[in-house]
């Protein structure tokens, strides 16, 4: 109970030498607190309040412990703590004190804080009187019931975050719950630091204000003097009561953080199925220990965080797995198609094990043909994702056998019967003739296909068809019509799966619409066109895979992408390295970007270098100049893993570690894109445009 609003306490400069005769009438006891030597001084008067002989008090604060229960010692320092934080010159609260009786008596205190010239406090000068008979019992049940409504509060905001905890499904989750303004900030803590066990270590995952990470505790061993790895190999939960308990226990970590102004800390193990995953600390600079009640609070806390963080670490270790498989049954590239350009791009759902069947193929046929397939295996699930694999291997096979394209979807139906798997799959196969531009469509309860003319409108083909696959051979009616459209030079034939289309609340009619909207206000390029679907449909969001494959026929005299190049570099193979780098210069010169030559040379390198040493494959480069607007020069690099490129920390030797870096800083643009089951990284420079 603190009395802020009580008239301001007056004292001579000279107290106690010279103590005002009213104080010993009211039987009002003194105290004078030296805050550079830590003495605290006392009179009688003072000493019977607290029923302390003389003798028996050692001069300290700390030495009125044994009269002051510590919840009321804990409440009394967080006033005076306070107070002086603010600034203030008096505070004043009430407490209880302990008698040697073993009764409980109230007490009440006022302090003037005197501070020098610069505002620093050098002392305390106050009263203390007993307070038992002033405040009436009804007073005494408002501060017993304050108190249990401090106690609601914060076992309100345990239940609050971990409800909020239930929804979290990584660990950047977790965290982000945790820093939120509703959740451990009401427990009063200023900063929260937090780390996971990895292979006998501790890898940082959360630190506290912006510029408090101390070198070196990135990652740490378990058994060294940090607090954090002190919780972890005891399983118990470590509070610090005060900056010199800090500075004692941990004389590695204090000196770096004490521009923090840290007066206590709770670090507590985060154990889940008997073990430590993790620690968590809350830093705190306005208090000084914790009573029993809070420890509890925050012990409940760090169970409720460790299971949360668990079942984050599982889904992401699944999420993983699934997409692992899902990218392993997807092909690892898309052959080039002489007289066609082509583009393949695939979105995963976030939706951890919830994977779905959708797959994309493109295959080469004798005569200058090729096959485009898409299609999607019913179901959620790592199941779905291998039954995909086996239907993309069986449908290329049947293809390459020479069947029609009719044969070749009901072939593939019969196999996905006779797979006992109880899964159907839709699906969509496209034959097209890139001489002649004829194009044979099958449709196995897949949505229809759409085409872009030269002018950049977009019609949708009603093509006739058949059962989804699985279910045809189920019922005996394997004929699937074949519809045959013509694909003139210049237009684009598209197929996708329905998590383009479909959206919450909307048909697919006007799904289809929508699309077709998009397709028409799209850019010409067809890899830019999949970038700019793919973008439209990561920012929707969606439960469901999306995967599409665009092909657009070439002609006589029409040029792709205002230049296109491409050169295979296989590892080891320098002599294919050096021809790639003279492409490379020849081509940025021939397309009139002279200027940003070194720039771009620079870039290309290091993405080819890195694709080498990183990759078990060959890196595929590829130089585009993309007209608009702004004419740009791109380049491409791909490979056949799905490992997305990170920035590392250069290392002592000043040579690795930069390569992102230089493309960040010199490419006007980059970023990386799934290609089956690899990634192409690029970059894209700005360059003159050309008369």
């Amino acid at each position: 109970m603190v009395d802020r609003g009580a008239s301001a306490l007056s004292l001579p400069d000279d107290w106690p030498a010279h103590p005002d005769p009213i104080l010993a009438l009211n039987r009002m006891g003194s105290f004078d607190w030296d805050l550079d030597t830590g003495l605290f001084h006392m009179d009688a008067q003072a000493h019977e309040i607290f029923d302390l002989r003389p003798d028996e008090f050692d001069g300290s604060p700390d030495g009125l412990s044994v009269r002051m229960p510590p919840a009321e010692g804990i409440r009394l320092d967080t006033v005076v703590s306070q107070a002086i934080k603010d600034g203030s010159e008096n505070y004043g609260t009430y407490f209880r004190v302990r008698r040697r009786d073993g009764s409980l008596r109230w007490t009440h205190t006022q302090g003037c804080i005197r501070r020098d010239e610069t505002g620093r406090p050098r002392r305390i000068i106050g009263i203390v009187r007993d307070a038992t008979q002033e405040l009436s019992e009804g007073a005494a049940r408002h501060e017993l019931a304050a108190q249990d409504e401090a106690r609601r509060q914060q076992t309100s905001v345990v239940q609050i975050t971990t409800a909020a905890l239930a929804h979290a499904r990584t660990v950047q989750d977790v965290i982000d719950i945790l820093k939120d303004t509703h959740g451990l900030t009401h427990l009063g803590a200023t900063s929260m630091v937090m780390g996971l066990v990895e292979a006998g270590r501790i890898r940082l995952v959360a630190e506290g204000p912006a510029g408090s990470f101390v070198p070196g505790t990135l990652i740490t061993r378990i058994d060294e003097e940090y607090p954090m790895s002190e919780v972890v190999r005891t399983l118990a939960p470590r509070f610090i009561e005060s900056p010199d308990d800090f500075a004692a226990s941990y004389p590695l970590l204090w000196p770096h953080i004490t521009d923090l102004e840290i007066t206590s800390a709770a670090y507590l193990p985060l154990i889940a199925q008997a073990r430590p995953i993790g620690a968590l600390g809350l830093l705190y600079n306005d208090r000084y220990g914790f009573s029993a009640e809070e420890r509890n609070v925050l012990v409940a806390l760090g169970s409720s965080i460790a299971q949360s963080l668990q079942r984050a670490m599982f889904y992401e270790q699944e999420k993983d797995l699934a997409q692992g498989l899902q990218q392993a049954m997807l092909p690892r590239s898309i052959p080039s198609v002489p007289g066609a350009d082509t583009a393949v791009r695939y979105r995963s759902a976030s939706l951890g094990r919830d994977i779905g069947g959708d797959w994309y193929d493109l295959i080469p046929l004798p005569g200058g043909r090729v096959g485009a397939v898409i299609g999607d295996v019913q179901g959620h699930d790592t199941h779905a994702a291998a039954v995909m694999g086996q239907l993309r291997i069986v449908l290329r096979a049947y293809a390459a056998e020479g069947h029609t394209p009719a044969t070749v979807m009901a072939r593939a139906s019969v196999f996905l019967h006779e797979l006992d798997t109880e899964r159907f799959a839709t699906c969509l196969y496209a034959e097209a003739d890139l001489s002649t531009g004829v194009v044979q469509l099958v449709r196995a309860g897949h949505i229809d296909p759409l085409v872009r003319q030269t002018d950049g409108t977009c019609r949708r083909l009603s093509v006739e068809g058949g059962l989804p696959l699985g279910l045809s051979a189920l019922f005996g009616r394997l004929e699937y019509p074949v519809e045959t459209v013509e694909l003139d030079p210049g237009q684009t034939l598209m197929l996708c799966t329905d998590g383009l289309v479909e959206q919450p609340g909307v048909d697919l009619d006007e799904g289809m619409h929508t699309l077709m909207e998009l397709i028409r206000s799209g850019p010409e390029d067809v890899r830019d066109l999949a970038d700019r679907l793919i973008d439209v449909a990561e920012e929707r969001g969606g439960e469901d895979d999306v995967a599409l494959l665009l092909l657009r026929r070439c002609g006589p005299g029409l040029r792709q992408s205002g230049g296109r190049l491409q050169q295979r570099v296989a590892p080891g193979d320098s002599e294919a390295l050096t021809e790639a780098r003279h492409m490379i210069r020849a081509a940025v010169r021939a397309w009139g970007a002279a200027e940003r030559a070194d720039e771009i040379e620079l870039v290309a390198d290091e993405l080819i270098t890195n694709a080498l040493m990183h990759t078990e494959g060959p890196a595929i480069v590829t130089l585009r100049v993309l007209s608009g607007p702004d004419r740009r020069l791109r380049v491409e690099v791909e490979d056949s893993s799905s490992a997305l490129p990170r920035r590392r920390e250069a290392g002592e030797s000043g040579v690795s570690g930069r390569g992102l870096l230089l493309v960040d800083r010199l490419a006007d643009v980059w970023g990386v894109e799934a290609r089956g089951g690899g990634k192409c990284v690029w970059c894209e420079f700005l360059v003159p445009g050309r008369d």
